[in-house]
């Protein structure tokens, strides 16, 4: 599956703010936001005032480099969300949260997104007991998402279970420390999905 494989702290850069993309390095001195605050590029450093378009065009992009989705793959969801009663910008936050790898990310179970994909991909999840390895599978209410047992041996996955007990997770969620393990409770409403995105501007966009 197609993914961006060039560096994420350019991508924070380029929105001008941190998307943890890089998990706990995000946290440190190293962060590139904390080093280099402006846009990569060899007019990074220069103003201008941007059009309405571009806001709209930023938000957009900040969403898909926050949960690590191409541009196709982003309009397929715009358009699910479309097609669903509510508002198609809460609709489109709510079919990306309930992505696997964000779950997992949320969980605990990976340091980052990113982190969370791989987690995916090499087979270390299961949902309802069963091995899952798409990271765009979407988690429904009463799914309970776990590390599978030959896999919580494993040094990473060791590491990360020393501090599920202080891990605070979504009300949408519930996490079981001991068993590396987390049910969906209910759909995030708005306020549950702490993402730094002016949604109504991504459909806006869209809306052109």
């Amino acid at each position: 599956m197609a993914r961006y494989t060039g560096p994420v702290c350019r991508l924070c850069r380029r929105e001008g703010m941190k998307l943890f993309l890089k998990g706990d390095r995000c946290f440190t001195e190293k962060c590139a936001i904390d080093r280099r605050g402006y846009a990569p590029g060899e007019h990074g450093q220069g103003r201008k005032k941007m059009s309405e378009y571009a806001l709209q065009l930023r938000e957009k992009q900040k969403l898909r480099r926050i949960y690590g989705i191409l541009e196709r793959q982003f309009s397929r969801y715009f358009d699910l969300a479309s097609k669903k009663k509510g508002i198609t910008g809460e609709a489109l936050l709510q079919l990306l949260e309930r992505r696997l790898d964000n779950v997992v990310y949320r969980l605990g179970f990976a340091s980052s997104r990113q982190e969370a994909r791989q987690v995916v991909r090499h087979g270390h999840i299961a949902v309802n007991g069963r091995k899952v390895s798409i990271p765009s599978y979407s988690v429904n209410v009463g799914d309970v998402i776990s590390v599978r047992e030959g896999s919580r041996e494993l040094p990473r996955f060791k590491e990360l279970a020393e501090g599920l007990s202080q891990k605070t997770v979504p009300a949408w969620l519930e996490l079981n420390p001991a068993e590396m393990s987390g049910r969906v409770v209910n759909i995030p409403s708005r306020q549950e999905i702490d993402v730094p995105v002016q949604e109504h501007m991504v459909v806006e966009l869209y809306s052109r």
